[in-house]
This record gives structure tokens, C-alpha cells and sequence, in this order.
């Protein structure tokens, strides 16, 4: 009993820097859409150049997030959180002194391998320090920062009007996380279920096993088939996420709004990403994770639907919302599916392989829209065309459902 009291307030307080931490890693992620046209005027560049701008930093989350899980289990969640936030912060400040699309590119590519590396580490603590009955409810928890930091980028566009003043959000961007250095540094644990796994891993090595190879995390004890699923579901669900994230502002003026408008569908998708983060992740915790995995894709058609119907600002800001809420939201019950699958000598590695699968949905999105675009595509086509690639990400989705199972045990009996 006395162990199970003190462990809740440390919990809570992972749970809190975790959530800090997602905030500001998803202002940086929204940066770049929303100083894109001032961006694409200072520097001269072309539609198809910028979409090149936002794929790149995607680019750097793909190996930083197999980089960071792997280390994760190697090194321990919280050392390798702290590298990757001090990374993803002092790029984000390099990107201010950027002087053209070449430096643009380097900038946001290594502060995307910060991004990455950082969260496998948010899902593995966050799931690690919660009760069992919870570990989804604090996944989404944590993962509701990032559409409210996303926001905040949105809010210091506003703010920030004049043509050189998106260097503002970046600076925001960097010197935010080197401030939250020393609170972790300080108040964050490593995870207990990381600590306690290692001597039992260390045992099962010297007996000629390998339960923390690569191979071992993703492919054995059944996982295969789980694994694949988990990653089509993680592709197809990113691609549209992040082809939204990047490109709504620019498809809202495609359609005859304003610049304020823009911003205002930005902070209601992003505000909808962030009640859906919470929301729908902790009802895998009462309502089931089948009913949920249902209605989370279900709600994300009925969103894409709403957005290629939309010509007027309250109605896509309406449908910004729901795209917001379902796409988002459903993102978090991604992750907390791929926490609930690995055991947690390998989580970090098994999630790290997951994000960084996706995030080749999030390199593809932005891509594939900005060329589809450039050739004279209208948004209404590229919304209709996803919905087709939701239907899978939802079928791989059920799968992994199917096949997952709580893996906790090994960790909490100790």
C-alpha cells in the first residue's frame, strides 16, 4: 500500500512534463504550416518547394523516432527524452537564421530527428506510469498537447502579422523546450517498469537469448502479424493527418477565404485534435477497444466528407473541427494500441518502429498534395481520395485489436 501512494503523485508529474513536452512538439510540427506563405515569399519559393519544406522535417521523425525507441530500451526513456527535446530545440532556433530553401531544408530536417526521437519516449512513459485500468486515458492524456501546441502555433501566426515575423513561432518553438530541460532534468523518473525490466533482460541474455533484439520485439512471440497492422494502420492514418496539418491553411484561401479565416480553421482542427486526443483514447478504457477503434474511423469519413462539402467559413471551421477531433484523436488510440502490444523490455523499440513507419505517411502526405496541387488537382479531390485510404488504415486498425492483449504483467510483478 505504501508503494502504490507515492507512485500516483510521480506519475502524475510524468504525465504532466510528458504533456508539456507534446505541446511544444506540436507547436514546432504546425510551424512550418503556418509561416509557409510568409516563408514562401521571403524566399521566393514555388508551391511544389514547399512542399518539399514540410516533408523534410517529416523525413527527420522517421529515423528519429526508430532511433529514439530503440535507444529508449537501451538507455532508458527519460535520458533519451531529454536529448531529443534539447535537439528539437536548438534546430527550431536554427531555423530562424535560415537564408534560403537549401538551409531551410537542413534546419527542419534536424529538428524533426528531435521531434521523432521524443515520442516513442512520451508514449513508453506515459503508458509506464499510469494504473492499468488508465494506460490508454494517459497516452491521450499526454498526446492532447500536441493539437494544443499546434494551436498555439496558430495563435502566434495571428498575432505575428508582418512578412518577416514568422520567425516568431520558431523562436517560440526552440527556446520553449531548452526551458523545460531542467524540469526534467529534476522532477522526471525513469519509468519503474523500465528499471525493473532490465535485470530480467539482462538475465535472458546471458541464457543466449536476445528479448530486446529488434527482431525479438517486432517479429517473435506472435507479434508479427500485429506488428504489420499496426504499421498499415499507422501509414494510412498519417498521410491524411498530416496532409491536413500541413495543407488546410492553403486549401481554406484555395477556397476564397481570408488569412483570418485560415488561421480560425486551423485553431478549430487543432482544438478538435485536442479534446479528441483525451476523449476518444479514454474511451478504450470504459467503452471498449473494438466500439471505439469503430467510431474514431467512422467519424473521420464523416470529417473529410464535411470538408469537400464546405464553402463558407463556418461550415469548413465546423469541419476542421471534426477532422480535428476524429484524426487526431484517432492518433492517440494508435499509440495507445502500440503501447498495449510490446512488452516493456522492447516498447520502446516496438513504438519507436510504429511512429517511425507512420511518419512515412506524414512525409508522403504533405508530398504527394503539394505536387497533386501543383499540377492543378482542386482540394476537393485529394479530401474525397482519402477516404478510401482511411477504409484501410480502419481494417488494419480492427486487426490489431483483435490480435492485442494486455503485456504488462511481466513489469508489474515484481
Amino acid at each position: 500500500m505504501q508503494r502504490s501512494t507515492n507512485t500516483r503523485p510521480t506519475g502524475a508529474v510524468t504525465i504532466g512534463l510528458c504533456l508539456i513536452v507534446a505541446l511544444l512538439e506540436g507547436l514546432d510540427l504546425q510551424s512550418t504550416g503556418v509561416a509557409a506563405p510568409r516563408m514562401a515569399r521571403e524566399f521566393h519559393l514555388a508551391v511544389a518547394q514547399m512542399g518539399w519544406a514540410f516533408s523534410i522535417g517529416a523525413l527527420g521523425l522517421l529515423p528519429g523516432a526508430a532511433i529514439g525507441g530503440r535507444l529508449a530500451d537501451k538507455l532508458g526513456r527519460k535520458r533519451v527524452l531529454m536529448l531529443s527535446v534539447a535537439l528539437f530545440g536548438i534546430f527550431s532556433i536554427a531555423t530562424t537564421q535560415v537564408w534560403d530553401l537549401n538551409s531551410l531544408l537542413a534546419a527542419r530536417f534536424l529538428t524533426g530527428l528531435g521531434l521523432g526521437a521524443a515520442m516513442p519516449n512520451l508514449i513508453a512513459l506515459c503508458s509506464e506510469a499510469a494504473s492499468p485500468d488508465q494506460r490508454n486515458t494517459a497516452v491521450g492524456a499526454m498526446y492532447c498537447g500536441m493539437p494544443f501546441g499546434a494551436a498555439l502555433a496558430a495563435v502566434i501566426g495571428i498575432v505575428s502579422p508582418g512578412d518577416a515575423s514568422w520567425r516568431h513561432i520558431f523562436y517560440v518553438g526552440g527556446v520553449g523546450p531548452l526551458l523545460v530541460l531542467p524540469l526534467l532534468a529534476l522532477y522526471m523518473r525513469e519509468s519503474a517498469h523500465f528499471v525493473a525490466a532490465r535485470p530480467a533482460a539482462g538475465g535472458a541474455r546471458g541464457m543466449g537469448e536476445a528479448p530486446s533484439g529488434i527482431a525479438q520485439a517486432l517479429w517473435k512471440e506472435g507479434r508479427a502479424g500485429t506488428t504489420v497492422a499496426l504499421w498499415i494502420s499507422y501509414l494510412g492514418t498519417l498521410i491524411v493527418l498530416y496532409f491536413l496539418i500541413n495543407w488546410l491553411p492553403s486549401l481554406v484561401l484555395s477556397r476564397g477565404l481570408s488569412r483570418v479565416q485560415s488561421s480560425v480553421v486551423q485553431m478549430m482542427f487543432n482544438i478538435g485534435g485536442g479534446i479528441g486526443a483525451i476523449v476518444i483514447a479514454s474511451l478504450m478504457d470504459r467503452i471498449g477497444k473494438r466500439r471505439t477503434v469503430t467510431g474514431m474511423y467512422l467519424g473521420i469519413a464523416a470529417a473529410l466528407a464535411a470538408l469537400v462539402a464546405a464553402n463558407g467559413g463556418v461550415s469548413m471551421a465546423c469541419g476542421g473541427l471534426l477532422a480535428g477531433l476524429f484524426l487526431v484523436g484517432g492518433q492517440s488510440v494508435l499509440y495507445a494500441l502500440a503501447s498495449s502490444i510490446y512488452p516493456t523490455h522492447v516498447r520502446g523499440t516496438g513504438v519507436g518502429a510504429a511512429v517511425a513507419v507512420g511518419r512515412m505517411g506524414s512525409i508522403l502526405g504533405p508530398l504527394i498534395a503539394g505536387q497533386l496541387l501543383a499540377i492543378g488537382q482542386s482540394a476537393s479531390v485529394l479530401l474525397s481520395a482519402s477516404i478510401p485510404l482511411i477504409a484501410v488504415a480502419a481494417i488494419s486498425a480492427w486487426l490489431v485489436v483483435d490480435k492485442s492483449a494486455p503485456v504488462y504483467a511481466p513489469a508489474t510483478a515484481q
